[in-house]
């Protein structure tokens, strides 16, 4: 199908993007001259909440895109940016287009010092929109023009036909991701306290760490049978609610703790195809909202769990997103990292699938099934290769940084378990200072490091999820 118009660009973006970008900068490669492009990467960043960050943004931006698309061997001949807002208190969608007017000036100046011209440049707000590069001789109307119901245009019906799809919004998708913020969070956050005075320690010590990955493990094999038995529901926020029906707050507790030992971590990743995934994902994902209050910080694992599943099962736009939030949770989480930049990057995953499918097989089937009595003796387990291969040594005992103690602890401890962010009976060790908020500001892979395609970083106060790459 060929685009030509501004209406069918904008009518294009959900269908480029896989949902619908809210508070959004969106940038789309276009190759091939004369303004016949066929579309390449896309690249969205949560607009900035203060101008004044505007110039950086716009340079990192476009300088990702681009460089992203050198990397797979095709510079782009000249792109098509969106800016998605919708009006606040007291504004119009006219207001919102007159207020980003600047931002689109600067994606356009940015992209011309690189010898990649925006040949369209649109602003889509309150169900209109508006472009920036008429000439403004009458040809676009002032009031903006409507987008038209959503699912009713050619391009949609094409679409649908494709096999494209539309999965919501920007907010529908983190929302299964994101802990609650409920009248039910409280109770969890009492059942993740009481956990971590009896899981903590043990993890920390050598000799009990097998038994809790042992006992995690299984009781993670029983809940993910149980998601896989229950009855399908329509619609992602019902079929959430069914599995976090089905998850106790004490069983919840449970497994968030255990998942910040790496051995634990590294061999619930194992569940990636097959029959296991799809119920692994949910569990992840159920995980990930019951980090809650000053847990927040422990939804690292259970989120990158979900972004690897995902990916290695083809969806690479929640692996994006929950990959980016467990970066959000935790900047310096390394599997997380490493898996957001190789899914950036379009790499295969199979690769890994290799790996851990070598590590199940080696383990026996014996180690595979079944938990050892929790009230017997645990020996030592064998070392397991490391998926986040961080380097072990003297200098791994080097006490960092005071500014770093908190978060380095969890890399500094030979089993490689999360220190907690607060509870009953599990004090900080001598010199470390107590947690604090996780900076969810604070995110990795600017756009400037990124490939061609979903950059999530920090798009300033106001941003929303940050950058991302699709290639």
């Amino acid at each position: 199908m060929t685009l030509r118009t501004p209406a069918e660009l904008a009518d294009a973006l959900p269908y480029l993007l896989g949902y619908r970008p809210e508070d959004s900068i969106v940038l789309v490669a276009l190759h091939d001259r004369e303004r016949r492009g066929r579309f390449g990467g896309r690249a969205r960043l949560g607009i900035p909440a203060h101008a004044e960050d505007w110039p950086s943004v716009s340079e990192q931006l476009t300088q990702g895109l681009i460089k992203g698309s050198e990397r797979r061997g095709a510079r782009p001949e000249s792109m098509v940016a969106y800016l998605c807002q919708e009006p606040g208190a007291g504004e119009s969608g006219h207001d919102v287009m007159e207020r980003l007017r600047p931002l689109a000036q600067l994606l356009r100046t940015a992209s011309g010092r690189l010898d990649v011209p925006v040949i369209e440049a649109l602003c889509i707000s309150d169900g209109r929109f508006w472009s920036y590069t008429c000439p403004g001789q009458g040809c676009c109307p002032p009031e903006g023009s409507s987008m038209g119901l959503p699912g009713t245009s050619v391009l949609a019906a094409a679409a649908t036909y494709a096999g494209l799809q539309v999965r919501g919004s920007l907010r529908e998708l983190t929302a299964r991701l994101t802990p609650w913020e409920t009248t039910a969070a409280p109770g969890q956050e009492v059942a993740l306290d009481t956990a971590s005075m009896a899981i903590v320690p043990r993890i920390l010590d050598d000799a009990g760490r097998a038994g809790v990955a042992e006992e995690a493990l299984a009781l993670a094999r029983r809940i993910r049978d149980r998601l896989a038995a229950a009855p399908a529901v329509p619609g992602m926020r019902p079929a959430d609610l069914r599995d976090d029906g089905l998850l106790e707050d004490e069983e919840a507790a449970t497994l968030i703790l255990a998942l910040q030992d790496r051995t634990t971590r590294d061999r619930a990743a194992e569940w990636m195809e097959g029959d296991e995934a799809g119920p692994a994902l949910r569990l992840w994902r159920a995980l990930a909202r019951r980090c809650v209050g000053s847990y927040r910080e422990h939804a690292a694992a259970p989120l990158t769990l979900a972004g690897w599943v995902a990916w290695s099962t083809g969806d690479e736009l929640e692996a994006r997103e929950a990959l980016a939030m467990a970066l959000g949770s935790d900047p310096d989480y390394l599997f997380a990292r490493l898996l957001h930049q190789a899914c950036n990057e379009g790499l295969d995953p199979e690769s890994i699938r290799r790996c851990l499918r070598a590590e199940r097989t080696g383990r026996g089937p014996a180690q595979n099934v079944q938990s050892p009595d929790p009230g017997a003796p645990h020996a030592p387990a064998d070392p397991e290769p490391d998926l986040e291969a961080e380097p072990h040594g003297p200098d791994a005992a080097t006490p960092p940084p005071a500014s770093r103690r908190r978060r380095r602890a969890r890399m500094s401890v030979s089993s490689g378990v999360r220190p907690p962010r607060r509870g009953p009976g599990a004090a900080d060790g001598p010199g470390s200072r107590p947690g604090r908020p996780s900076r969810v500001g604070d995110r990795p892979g600017r756009a400037g490091e990124k490939a061609d395609g979903q950059l999530h970083a920090s798009g300033g106060d106001g941003g929303g999820r940050g950058a991302e790459e699709d290639g």
